[in-house]
This record gives structure tokens, sequence and C-alpha cells, in this order.
């Protein structure tokens, strides 16, 4: 390989692996949405990992505290002891001569080293001192030679005591060898020399070892939650999972049952209350299947019995009607009576092969067998068709049916007789319930969408009514008086073939304001229905009947 090519790898690698690190804060909040595992674990360790923080803390902080007190008193009681000697001696002298002053301040120099742990000494006069005749210069450690290491606060403490303490210390950063600096103490202890007044005494301390021993146990203790914090994760994993597997296949099996496997069950396993949890559902769900089998049987034998009735009331049907056409023919060489009872003989002989036409049409969309007669047509000439199929009877009931047509001259690939009776039954519901005003059929199109809309600015419908408008039979006011005859299925079938184009029927109705009914189908066939071209509720839905006028 290459130095270009392995340049040219590392390119492509990069924006790689920038994409996945992009990627995982999407991935994680789907884990955390999706998934109540990745969840329960995740609260599980941030909850173990606040409380390891705060028991860390509050523990590294005791300990530390104990350590500075602790020895702090060692270096109180180290600092006292080489004050007394350094005292006892400077009492039992009597030198007046800064000779002698200088060998006895040496020689409790020497005792001071040898009665106390620390190497860090300064003795220095006492501010104020009025030393006479006899005076010799301070001396003290080159460590605690540092400019301001005593400070003057300390100093100020010592010169000032009242009496009732004789120890005054400080915390200090102490020089080490390094050339960094250690944490230390310095102990001020105030000193009278009887030949040369008043002294004080500084003895420093390092406190490097407590340092290193906390730090061992804030190590210690950080090494400790971690560990336990991953222990704690491992454990919540396994647990969670015991407990969420059960749930998971619960849930599965249940969207299983829910696509139509009614077979499908849950494993069971034990006598724990999760074991309980699968016979229960197992046993609602052979009882569902019972059911569900049960309803499927009964529906399939009502199917078949519409269907078999239908076929065989056709028969005797054929009969009545040709007898019936007969008597209806020779009606007028009746008398008024028989002539009138041939009219309605007719009447309600053509009603009822409608309605056992309709049985048939409905069984077989509850078996599922209905299928399209594709073609391809216009979606307007077929509004133009069922208009004028309908007017004589729209003329009857003094309305009048007004095609708007701004697009929808396209070719689409629909059954047109199915599309027609939609219109059919759509007009003559307008018809039925417009009390004589004008009825607009609208067709309209889009880039995915063909529509036709019949409006009309009858008596209209409430919510309630206009959610029920399509169940079968039903009725919006059974009082009213039918002036069509219809079978009470057409809008439940118009329905039915809207689906069966993958299309939708809609409707919007108000009380005194009319209906509008909406069919949307695909420009292309096999394609869902697209926004509709159509508004819904129709653009004059607010407006008074006169004003649209």
């Amino acid at each position: 390989m290459t130095a270009a090519d392995a340049r040219q790898g590392r390119s492509h690698i990069g924006p790689f692996l920038a994409r996945e690190w992009r990627a995982w804060p999407r991935q994680l909040r789907g884990a955390w949405r999706q998934s109540l595992q990745f969840r329960t674990i995740v609260i599980t360790i941030a909850l173990t990992t606040v409380a390891l923080l705060g028991a860390g803390i509050y523990t590294s902080v005791s300990i530390g505290n104990d350590l500075f007190h602790s020895r702090l008193n060692q270096v109180l009681a180290d600092s006292n002891q080489a004050a007394q000697a350094a005292q006892t001696i400077f009492d039992a002298s009597d030198s007046t001569s800064e000779t002698s002053v200088s060998t006895l301040l040496n020689s409790a120099q020497s005792k001071i080293t040898s009665s106390s742990s620390s190497r860090l000494i300064a003795i220095l006069t006492a501010p104020g001192n009025d030393q006479g005749t006899t005076s010799f210069l301070p001396f003290a450690s080159p460590a605690l030679n540092a400019k301001g290491l005593i400070s003057d606060s300390l100093k100020g403490q010592v010169t000032g005591g009242d009496g009732t303490q004789t120890q005054y210390w400080q915390s200090v950063a102490l020089p080490n060898s390094t050339g960094g600096t250690d944490p230390g103490i310095i102990v001020g202890t105030p000193l009278t020399i009887p030949s040369a007044g008043q002294y004080q005494l500084y003895l420093g301390y390092n406190l490097a070892d407590a340092g290193q021993t906390l730090s061992f146990v804030q190590q210690t203790l950080w090494i400790a939650g971690l560990l336990l914090t991953l222990l704690i994760a491992v454990v919540a994993w396994v647990i969670v999972r015991l407990v969420i597997e059960p749930i998971r296949i619960t849930a599965e099996t249940s969207e299983q049952l829910a696509a139509g496997r009614l077979e499908v069950r849950i494993p069971e396993k034990g006598d724990d209350i999760l074991a309980t949890l699968a016979r229960s559902f197992n046993g609602m769900a052979d009882s569902m299947q019972g059911q569900i089998t049960q309803l499927a049987e009964l529906s399939q034998l009502q199917q078949r019995f519409v269907s078999d009735v239908s076929h065989e009331l056709r028969t005797p049907l054929t009969t009545i009607r040709l007898a019936g056409d007969m008597l209806y023919d020779q009606r007028d060489t009746f008398e008024p009576a028989i002539g009138r009872t041939a009219e309605l003989l007719h009447t309600q002989t053509v009603r009822f092969e409608m309605l056992l036409g309709d049985l048939l049409e409905i069984s077989r969309f509850d078996a599922g067998s209905a299928d399209l007669n594709v073609e391809s047509t216009n979606l307007v000439r077929l509004a133009e068709d069922a208009v004028d199929q309908m007017q004589p009877l729209a003329a009857s009931a003094g309305s009048e049916i007004r095609v708007f047509a701004p697009g929808g001259y396209v070719e689409v690939e629909l059954d047109a007789s199915r599309i027609r009776r939609i219109l059919t039954n759509l007009l003559g519901n307008a018809i039925e319930h417009g009390e004589g005003r004008p009825i607009v059929v609208s067709v309209d199109s889009n880039v995915s969408s063909i529509a036709v809309a019949v409006r009309d600015y009858g008596i209209g419908m409430s919510p309630d009514e206009a959610e029920r408008v399509f169940e079968r039979f039903w009725r919006a006011d059974p009082s009213r008086k039918r002036t069509i005859g219809g079978t009470g299925l057409g809008l439940a079938i118009s329905l039915e073939d809207a689906a069966l184009h993958r299309g939708a029927l809609e409707v919007w109705s108000e009380s005194g304001a009319g209906s509008c009914f909406r069919l949307t189908l695909p420009r292309i066939h096999g394609h869902s229905a697209g926004t509709s071209p159509l508004p819904l509720p129709p653009e004059d839905a607010g407006q008074p009947y006169g004003e649209i006028q």
C-alpha cells in the first residue's frame, strides 16, 4: 500500500468515525425509550454512583479530618515537650553575658532537638523585647527562613497570649526537596530567658506522611467504589434480565397474537409468579383463540347463510317479478283498487330485488371476495354520467345539480361501475335530504389523488349522526319518508367500494347547513390516496344558505 492509499484510507475512516460518534446520542435515546432493561440498568448505575460518591466523599473528609486532628495532637504534645525542656534550661541558668547566653541558647537548641521529632526550629526575639546590654542574633532552620512562612498573625498570637494558652499553630505549605511544597504545621510557644527577655519558639512539622496516607485511602475508596459500581451493574443486569426476559417474551407473544398468530404461547417454567403469569396468559390466549375461532365460524356461517338465501330467493323473485310486471302492464284494465295493488307489488318487488343485490354485495365484502374490474376512465365523465342519470329524480324534487370541475380530467385506472354506484348513492342521498335546494358536484385532482365531492344544502346531520351515517341499515330520521326507495346499504357499500380502491369516503355535515360527502382516490392504481385536492369541510361550510346563493 502506498502512502497516498494510506492517506486516502484515513480520509475515508475519519468521516465514518465522525458519523458513528454523532449517531451515538440518537442510538442512546432510542435505547432509553425502547429498552426497559437498558433504562433500569442505567438508573441503577446512576443511583449507585451517586450513593457511592456521597459515601466516598463523606468517608474521605472524615478520615482526612481525623488524620489531621490526630497528627495535630501529636504535634502539639511534641512541641509542648520541647518547649518545656528548653524553658527548664533557661530557668535553671543565671547567665548574664552575651557569650554565656549564646552558650545557653545552643544548649536549649540541642535539648529541643533531642526532645522533639521536628528538625525545623526557630527561636526569635519577641516583638518589643528590651534586651538591655545583653543581646544575640535569633536563629532559624533554613526551611523556616522563607519570607512569610511564619506569619505576622501567628507571631502576634504568640506575643499577645493571655496566659491561658501557651501554644499557637497555623497550617502552612513547607518547601520540599523537589521544589514543591508539603502540607505542614508551625507551632509557636513563648519562652522567657531571665537574662535576655522574651523569645518565641517555633517548631515546624511536615505532614506529608499524613497526606500520603489520605491519598492512599482516597485512591482505595475510588477503586473500591468503581469495582462496587461495576459489580452492582453486573448484578443489576443479571437480575433485570431474569425479570425482564419473561416480560419481553410476553410482549413479543402479544404482538404475534395481535398479528393473527393465535397458536403462539409463552413457555411455562417453574412455579414462581412469572410462571403463574405465563400460565394465566396462555389460558387467556386459549380462551381468546377459541372465541375468535367460534366467531369466525359464526361469521362464515352468517355470510354463507346470507349468500345462500340471496341466491335461493333469486328464482322465486324472478317468477314474482315476471308475474308482477304482467300485472303492472295490465293495471289500466283493472279496477282502481286492484290497479293500485299491482303498482305497489311492482314497486316493492323492484326494491326487494335491489335489496337482494346489495345483500349479495355486502356478503362478498364480508367474505373478502370482492375484486375490482379496473379500466382507464375519466372521473369527470363518470360524475357527469351519474348526474345525467339522477337528473330526472332531482328535477322532481326541485333540486338543481351543478357540476364544478376545475380538474380531474386525467385518465385514471379504476372500477367505473363501482365509482358510478358511489356517485349515484351520494347524489340520491343529496336529493333525498336536500330540501329542493341546489346540489354541487365538485371534481379536482393533484399530483397524487383525484377527488369528487357532493354538496347539498339540506337538513344536514348532527355530529353523532354523521359518525353513524356509514352503518348498515342506519337512518338519521326513521320517521322521514323515503322518496327514492333505497335499501339502507348504499353508503355502507360505497365505503367498501372506496376502501377497495385504497381511497377514502368522508363526510362533513351540520344540522341546518347541509352535508358534503368527499370521495378521494389515488391517481395511480395500487397506491394509497394522498392529500385530497378538495377541502373538507367545504369552503362555504360557515356561510348561511342565503349568502351562498
